[in-house]
This record gives structure tokens, sequence and C-alpha cells, in this order.
């Protein structure tokens, strides 16, 4: 009977050929992880010891990110009994203020974790390092103190699941929310006790920090650990941030799963676990009535890598976080902070009106930085959404991806940015004038069905529009666009035509009035009107005023349109709007 990833691992540093699930083990460590809450107790445990110093200290990792800086007098002292004890026993990896991190963003970046690694942490995340082909799981504080003193540890072999990860994800969809499906199609107790081994395809489509992201919360479906294959991208990662060796295991072809399963990530989309468990998903276009947040979140030791605060300032660039809710970006490690200060990133954060913390762990434990009154709700970022989990036991917490959690912060209800007022297609170019009799011509006009005048839309100055015209595409024009009648059929006829936006220099009076109110997006922009060609791909964003011409890689800035009028356009016209209000 063949091994696992797992099993193979744990086979070679126990001294044993095969092993097999179920069976009991003493495995030599290459880590062993605290923080400033769980070491404290490991070290009045080992007091209790008659070991006289730990088994190696250059193989233990003490952070202290939970509480710090401390928050209060208690955490002070917390930190100050690890701290002793770091200096007593001269640990190498002792990483306090200024030099910290989140412990599991933190420890791969530093190249203490590398693939064929047996490692425990006194934290349930420690299942991060298996991004990178390790096995690392979370114990308690009793199990620290003994891997310290001897780096030995027992384990029960698990089992495993086998996720076999196709396809390729859509924009917006990261890792969170691969792991968010995963958990709410197997449940918080799916994998209990088992190996989650992630193979397939699919995989070479997932970031580093993808990976990251949905080892991590391995254990929020039970599991005992999460794992990836150790591939190009992971030998990559290790060589930039490591200089030990490691050894990368493979399953064998006859390894036992108990269940297999496959995850298309071309079919999903941004999932949120509503409160009050991580399994509790729903996807974006399953949510209905809207749900207004008070707080977003971005960061933790789940999502407070470079790649998830590149997502989040994308979305928060040009935009502001909305009034009265407060959004917290946490860099995870300081070395992330200071790539996300040279790239702008904070500024971008800063100017949408969030707040960028040190890295800490803060309000993801309901620690500080973020506590949560009661009735109030939080989008996260973080791993975690049980009762009282941010604040008050009447408190609830919905997590979610960066993209997510930043395009809440900007309505102030939970959405994908996707819903954000967008307009995106092929550039038709026109020149000065174009009036409404060639929009449509006057001979149509006994027919007011909008289908029906989209089949002859731009015929006279364009015969060849209706030919090529894909849904979404854009009209960009010089002066004076929809000159003329004041008719409607000429922004009715584009619009049906598919047509999302039509940009220009200047807009005739009547028609951009009859335009916003049949809900066709107008936006007036000369500088994108002489900076865009026939052909050119191109981006609105009607929030902030922003137009992207994504083939030249240029963008302009055009006025942007106003709360009430977005939501004229998403109801489709003023005749909506009106109703919705009534």
């Amino acid at each position: 009977m063949g091994m696992t990833m797992t099993q193979k691992i744990l086979a070679a540093h126990a001294g044993l050929d095969h092993v097999e699930a179920g069976q009991l083990i003493e495995a030599q460590l290459d880590l062993v992880l605290g923080n400033d809450i769980t070491s404290p107790v490991a070290i009045h445990e080992m007091d209790k010891m008659t070991v006289d110093t730990v088994f190696d200290k250059d193989k233990i990792a003490l952070v202290m990110d939970h509480f710090i800086p401390n928050k209060d007098i208690k955490s002070a002292e917390h930190c100050k009994c690890v701290r002793e004890f770091a200096c007593r026993h001269d640990i190498t990896n002792y990483f306090d203020v200024g030099q910290m991190g989140i412990e599991h963003a933190l420890l791969p970046e530093k190249g203490l974790t590398v693939a064929g690694d047996v490692i425990i942490g006194a934290d349930s995340h420690t299942c991060t390092y298996g991004a990178l082909g390790a096995f690392s799981t979370g114990v308690g504080s009793t199990d620290m103190a003994a891997g310290m003193a001897t780096g030995k540890a027992w384990f029960k072999v698990p089992s495993a699941i086998k996720f076999n990860i196709v396809g390729k994800p859509k924009k917006w969809v990261s890792g969170k929310d691969v792991i968010l499906h995963i958990i709410g199609m197997i449940g918080v107790d799916g994998a209990l006790y088992k190996s989650m081994e992630f193979v397939g395809e699919g995989i070479k489509n997932l970031s580093m920090d993808d990976r990251f992201t949905i080892a991590n919360m391995a254990i929020e479906a039970g599991g005992k650990n999460g794992i990836f294959p150790v591939d190009d991208l992971a030998i990559e990662y290790m060589k930039e941030h490591s200089k030990r060796p490691y050894t990368a295991y493979e399953a064998d072809e006859d390894a036992v799963y108990e269940a297999e399963y496959t995850i298309d990530l071309s079919t999903l989309e941004p999932t949120v676990a509503f409160p009050h468990l991580p399994e509790n998903t729903k996807t974006i276009s399953e949510i209905g009535e809207p749900v207004v947040v008070d707080q977003s979140v971005i960061g933790s030791c789940t999502n407070g890598r470079i790649d998830d605060l590149r997502v989040a300032a994308r979305i928060l660039k040009g935009r502001k976080v909305k009034k009265g809710l407060r959004c917290i970006v946490i860099p995870a490690t300081q070395a992330i902070y200071l790539q996300a200060m040279e790239e702008g990133l904070l500024k971008i954060f800063i100017e949408a009106g969030a707040v960028v913390s040190t890295p800490t762990c803060g309000p993801c434990l309901g620690g500080y930085m973020g506590i949560l009154a009661a009735g109030e709700r939080c989008i996260s970022t973080t791993n975690r959404n049980f009762v009282g989990r941010m604040g008050h036991v009447e408190s609830e917490v919905y997590l979610a991806s960066p993209a997510v959690a930043a395009a809440s912060a900007v309505t102030g209800y939970i959405c994908a940015p996707e819903e954000f007022m967008q307009a995106k297609g092929r550039a038709f170019k026109y020149g000065d004038n174009v009036d409404t009799d060639v929009i449509i011509p006057a001979r149509y006009l006994n027919s007011s069905d909008p289908a029906e005048l989209a089949t002859h839309c731009m015929e006279d100055i364009d015969n060849t529009f209706v030919k090529r015209v894909q849904k979404g595409d854009i009209i960009v024009a010089t002066k004076n666009f929809g000159c003329g009648s004041s008719r409607e059929h000429a922004p009715i006829a584009i619009k049906a035509a598919g047509v999302s936006c039509v940009i220009a220099e200047t807009f005739a009076r009547i028609f951009y009035r009859n335009a916003i109110n049949i809900g066709l997006p107008i936006i007036e922009c000369p500088e994108a009107s002489k900076g865009i060609d026939e052909g050119d791909e191109v981006e609105v964003d009607f929030d902030s005023g922003m137009i992207y011409n994504r083939t030249k890689g240029t963008e302009f800035k055009g006025q942007a349109f106003p709360e009430f009028m977005q939501k004229i356009i998403k109801a489709e016209g003023l005749v909506n709007y009106i109703n919705a209000q009534h």
C-alpha cells in the first residue's frame, strides 16, 4: 500500500520505511513555533521539566505578533516572559517589535520553512507551511514545550483527502475563495484529522500567496494539515527566501485517500463565509438582501501578503471608503509593509480613508486594533468568524477575499468588484458632431422596439457597426456627440446594441440627459477622447471617473458619477430608479 505526501514525510522523520493511517509514531522536528499568547504557557511547562535547555536554539521560532505592540500590562508581561526565555536560551529566531511579522507569513519569508520539514506550532494555523510541501500542524503549548526540550513530537498518522485542482480562476477569484468553497462543500469537520492534499494541473494557476492562504485554512475544515506538491513555483520561492536544503516528496501512485474531490477553478465565484462558521458560505451571486457592514479588515496570516495588498489597492485606488465605515489594512510583515510603501500602496490606502497598521494579528482574534461593538458587522480577510471572535458576542464577522473586503469597504455592503459601476470593452472611434440622425436614421423611427432599433444603429456613419459590436464595447467620439433631435431613440439604440459606455469630449445637452435617464453610461473626458483609438481595449470606472486604455497602458480622469446617478444607471434608467424609491 502506497503512502501520501504527508505519510512519506512523517515516515522519514520517524526513521521508518513505511507508515499507515492511524499509526502512532514519534518524529524528529525541524522547527518548533510559538507566539506571545501560547509561548508563556509552554515556557512554564518546560520549567517543570528536568531539562536544562532547548534541543536546538536554531530550530525554535518565537514570534511576538498577537498583542504586539503590547496592548496592555498583561500582554506586556507575556512578552517579557518570552523575551527573557529567548535571551536565556540564546534563541536565534526570536522576533519582536520592529523585526516581527504575523508568524505564518514571517517564517516562510525568513526561509525557516521548506519542503519536507516536520513543523509544529502552538497556533492552529501552523498548517500554512504545507504550501511549500512541508508537514506542518498546530499543537498545544505542552507539545510545544516538549518539542523545545526534546526536538520530538508524537503523531497519529493521518489519512488523506485528495483535492484535484483544475482550470484557471476568473478575475477576482483567489485562494481565499478556493478554500472557502471547499470548506463550504465539506464542512468544518469534513477533513477531521485528515491531511488535505492538493494536486492537479490547476495548481500552476495558483500563486504562492494563494497556496499559503489555502493551506492556512485547512484547520477550518478540521484538517490535520494541508499540503501542496513541490513544483517550480515552490522551488523558486524557497530559493529566493531560504538557504536551507529541502526534500520534495511525492505521493505514491497507489496511495490511499478516503475521498477525492475535483475543484474546477474556472467555475468558482467570489465567496463569503457568513456567521458564525467558515462553512456557512455563499457566493456573491447567492447573497440576496444587501449585507451592510461597519468595518473591513484586510490582513492577517491568511491574507496580509503583498498580492493581497495589491488587489486591495487596485480596487481602492481613486475611491473612498464609505462614510461611517472603518477600513483597517494590516501588512503581514515588516518586509511586506516596506514593499507596499515602495509600490505606493500605502498612499492609496490612506488617500482612500483606510488606516494602515503595524503587522499584528490584532482584530483577527478580538485582540485589539478593530474590536467590534454589539450589533456591528465586519467583512474580514481573516480565517475565523466564530461567535464573539472579533469583539462583542452580538457582533458578526464575514470572511472573504481581499477583493471582496476592499470592494465592500467602498460600497458599505458586501459585494464583489464587479458590482462597481464599470464598463469594459473594445473602442469604436468617431469624430465631431455625431448626430441623432446618424445614430438611428429617421426612416426607422416608426418603431420604438429597442432590439429593432439596435439593428440599424450607426449604419449611416458605419455600416459595419452592428456586425462588429459586442456586448460591453465602448463608443469614443470627439465633440458634441448626440447633437440634433431630443428623441430618446438614439441612446436606446446604442444601449440595445450592447454598448456599455460612450466617451466624448462633449455631449449635446439633451442627449446627455436622455442617455442617463435610460441607463446608458456616458462620460466626458477630452484627454481620453484623444488618447483612445479604434480597437483599443478600454475600462471605465464610473465611481472614480477613471478611464483605462489597457492597450496603450494609459489612464485618464473623467467626471465621476455621483451616487444617485450611479443608482439611476444601475437601475437601468430613471423610471426604475423612481420605482425603487417608492
